[in-house]
């Protein structure tokens, strides 16, 4: 496919494009697309390539290359000749990004979605002790009786939780 460059064209063509990559769920939850995650940061033409910029979730996240090879296989189904997948890592990702609807369908797929981010500002610290102060409800039951059972859950983005009323297991995305 060959997209002249008529501003209209273009625009239709990258809105054709983010419709296409909002169907690529995202490997490690597969409940929400990559689009939805907020890691696919920018679509544009340069001299007539298409350049999708995608940020992972973490700088080493073990499923960048899966998503890379999916986003490149749904861009040839289109018919798209010249593009390239840009791994860009700075401004770091953050769950700020994560769509409002993704959100919900992470709690009804067990995994609590994350928290609201404490805005940035300068804070002594070094007579706290390390805890999470932030309730996270269960994605299950709703009870605020949870805990930590450890800082890492199935992927390095979550943690392992587990709620003191229904005593079930659950997955939290850590916000960053």
């Amino acid at each position: 496919m060959v997209i002249a460059a008529q501003p209209r064209q273009v625009q239709n063509a990258i809105d054709s494009i983010w419709t296409t990559l909002a169907a690529i769920p995202d490997p490690e939850i597969p409940v929400i697309s990559i689009v939805e995650l907020g890691i696919v940061r920018d679509i544009e033409f340069d001299n007539g390539e298409v350049v999708v910029t995608v940020t992972p979730t973490y700088s080493g996240c073990p499923a960048t290359e899966v998503i890379a090879a999916e986003i490149e296989r749904a861009l040839v189904a289109c018919g798209l000749e010249r593009f390239r997948v840009q791994i860009r890592l700075h401004p770091a990702w953050t769950t700020d990004w994560i769509a409002p609807a993704a959100r919900e369908r992470l709690r009804a797929f067990g995994i609590a979605p994350p928290g609201e981010r404490a805005p940035q500002q300068t804070v002594d610290v070094s007579r706290l002790r390390r805890s999470s102060i932030a309730t996270i409800a269960c994605p299950r039951c709703g009870s605020s009786r949870t805990r930590e059972l450890s800082r890492f859950g199935s992927t390095p983005c979550k943690a392992q939780y587990r709620c003191e009323d229904c005593l079930e297991p659950f997955d939290y995305f850590k916000p960053h």
